[in-house]
């Protein structure tokens, strides 16, 4: 790793299989924490190229546990996290409220490391017990149109990582990797990302594969569609740019859909939320976000019809009764 290191401190850059093999080092524990934390603080320092991301995607996904649930039309929607933004549990959120409708969602997350609550966090809260048995899944997916996929359940390397990733309690470019390398492989994705730069280098790598995705950036620095400003959108059909009076929406501030100061706030928001209480502002972040995941599962639906449809999940109470069944499966 010394060397790796001298090379990169000189502005070198790694090529596809350096960056491949140095993953598959790093799940096989070669490296101290010293070495780990100078490696990831590279990244925070300069753009990560695609082919340093494709190659360590690359490694993620060939060592992963891997887990068959093709037959399931499902979609990932998950963020990069790393937005320092503090928001409320949004993807986990618009997660439950997709699967409300009857569609299936095998949701890819970890425990949060540069906010106060991610998506396992939300999910430990709530009594979920973190799996990687194939029948059990797959039976979530089946019962509850839902799973959760503990990212270090099938991730060597980010177990191995976990500990000094919460350490520096930073964004790094495993926050990059986390949506890119769901072990159900998808073929629907919703992905948010922290900056407009990733959000194209995800779009470089979606588009050489036949998956249907959106790639979301808030302009204003959201990993989500957070309705306090415009947020850029790339899809296989192009890219645009959207305002929420594009969508019939009101701006919210960003005080509006702050997300508590620990795990326990952040679950009492979520409970709020999912429970129907929510403010305006929160409901339709999160309507917002499911409405949009609902029309990358159908090109055809329009994004009004979409939006009635998740309502009519988080109001009626079927997004709770997902999340119920979820955590006894």
């Amino acid at each position: 790793m010394k060397s790796i290191l001298n090379e990169l401190y000189q502005q070198k850059r790694l090529t596809k299989a350096e960056a491949r093999q140095i993953l598959i080092d790093i799940a096989a524990e070669k490296y101290n924490d010293a070495h780990l934390a100078s490696f990831m603080t590279v990244f925070m320092m300069r753009p990560i190229t695609v082919d340093e991301l494709a190659g360590f995607r690359e490694a993620l996904k060939e060592l992963a546990i891997k887990i068959d649930l093709s037959e399931f039309n499902a979609i990932d929607i998950v963020g990069t996290g790393g937005d320092g933004k503090d928001t409320f549990n949004i993807s986990t959120l618009t997660s439950f409220v997709v699967a409300g409708t009857g569609n299936k969602v095998t949701k890819h997350g970890n425990y949060s490391v540069s906010s106060q609550s991610g998506s396992s966090d939300m999910l430990e809260s709530f009594g979920y017990e973190f799996t990687n048995d194939a029948d059990r899944l797959k039976k979530q997916v089946d019962q509850a149109n839902i799973c959760f996929l503990h990212a270090p359940k099938f991730h060597p390397a980010m177990k191995a990582v976990g500990p000094t990733r919460k350490a520096l309690a930073l964004k790094t470019f495993f926050n990059m990797l986390g949506p890119l390398v769901n072990p159900s492989s998808p073929k629907n994705h919703m992905l948010g990302t922290f900056n407009l730069e990733v959000a194209r280098l995800y779009n470089y790598i979606l588009q050489e594969e036949g998956d249907n995705y959106a790639i979301i950036h808030a302009l204003d620095g959201y990993d989500e569609i957070s309705l306090t400003g415009p947020f850029k959108m790339y899809a296989r059909s192009g890219e645009s740019l959207i305002n929420p009076s594009d969508l019939g929406l009101n701006r919210v501030n960003g005080t509006d859909i702050l997300g508590g100061k620990n795990v326990q706030e952040a679950a009492a928001i979520f409970e709020t939320i999912l429970n129907g209480d929510g403010t305006e502002a929160q409901n339709n972040v999160v309507l917002t976000n499911a409405a949009f995941a609902l029309t990358i599962l159908d090109e055809s639906k329009e994004f009004g019809v979409a939006f009635e449809e998740a309502k009519k999940s988080l109001l009626d109470g079927k997004a709770k009764q997902c999340l119920q069944k979820l955590v006894t499966l």
